[in-house]
């Protein structure tokens, strides 16, 4: 049995399905009780708030591998008077508790879902982020990321438990949401974008399907115990390039303003939406080799097949 949380997010509830699809059976951690009737095959437990609530009724006994996807995510505009004690409750306390309790009923294996910005928020045109590269987070989410990263290996190293690392960029997928759905609602209403000039930036990302095969080759394959693996589609793009090929996926003509990018820059400033320039125009890029090398891994979905899977489901 595989024991998967996080399971009402994008990631995780995407796992499910696809586990069940390959004949394995499930159980769930849920934050408290519901009236959600779950497939044949999934068996739900009420865990409780991670960090908060203790987890000695967690029932463990026959899970071969737990399956972390459940975090207090990346938040916009956070209102915690510390955000960063905020994150380390979920992010690195809670998680411990999880690998505690597994270690306790004798999983075999734990794959930590953490996340790109371990690495770092972004990289120069011509260097890639490297799964064995030292890790340079610089915003609280991805501190505790690294924090949960290296305490849980302690810990697992310490109990005799394999464990596993999967650091993906942003994930594009059937309902998404935040500022990739922005970009599909504003393409979709063919508004003129400023963008068009943004051609020399690099950005890594990857399709839900393609981030969900790879967690499911690290469930099960013995070369990934104790390693950590990077996730992205395997091609990296442009602002400009990605927009374009959302056009395309939505079937409509997309509308790009050639304006320099310097000029992008100095409104962002202006604005004090520095963040927002560096999201767009800034390079991140991640190098998969590692995946191919160990596992045997390649991206089963192009971007333009995981674009066009978001794209249907936005017109519908």
């Amino acid at each position: 049995m595989i024991f998967v949380t996080g399971v009402t997010g994008l990631v995780g509830g995407a796992l499910v399905n696809h586990l069940l699809a390959k004949g394995q059976r499930v159980a769930v951690g849920l934050r408290r009780a519901n009236s959600y009737e779950w497939p044949k095959g999934v068996e739900p437990q009420v865990m409780g708030n991670l960090g908060q609530d203790p987890l000695d009724n967690l029932d463990l006994c026959g899970v071969r591998v737990v399956v972390h996807c459940a975090a207090r995510a990346h938040v916009m505009h956070d209102t915690e008077a510390d955000p960063l004690s905020a994150y380390r409750r979920v992010n690195v306390k809670g998680s411990l508790e999880l690998l505690r309790r597994a270690a306790a009923c004798g999983v075999r294996r734990f794959v930590y879902i953490s996340s790109i910005k371990v690495n770092g928020e972004s990289t120069t045109v011509g260097r890639v982020f490297r799964a064995d590269d030292p890790p340079y987070p610089q915003d609280p989410y991805g501190v505790s990321k690294r924090e949960a990263e290296d305490a849980l290996r302690a810990l697992a190293l310490a109990v005799g438990m394999e464990f596993v690392i999967v650091r993906p960029p942003l994930v594009y997928g059937p309902g998404v949401k935040a500022n990739f759905a922005s970009m599909m609602r504003w393409l979709s209403w063919r508004v003129p974008l400023p963008l068009g000039g943004v051609t020399n930036n690099r950005r890594s990302f990857v399709a839900l399907d393609n981030l969900v095969d790879l967690i499911f080759v690290c469930i099960n394959h013995p070369a990934a115990a104790n390693e950590v693996f990077l996730a992205s589609d395997g091609e990296d793009l442009s602002t400009t390039e990605l927009l374009r090929r959302m056009g395309s996926a939505l079937g409509k003509p997309v509308l790009l303003l050639a304006v320099p990018v310097h000029w992008l820059e100095w409104a962002a400033r202006l604005i004090s939406k520095r963040n927002i320039y560096h999201r767009l125009c800034g390079s991140l890029q991640v190098d998969i080799s590692k995946n191919q090398q160990l596992l045997g891994w390649t991206p089963p979905l192009t971007v333009d097949d995981g674009l066009k899977l978001v794209a249907n489901e936005f017109l519908l």
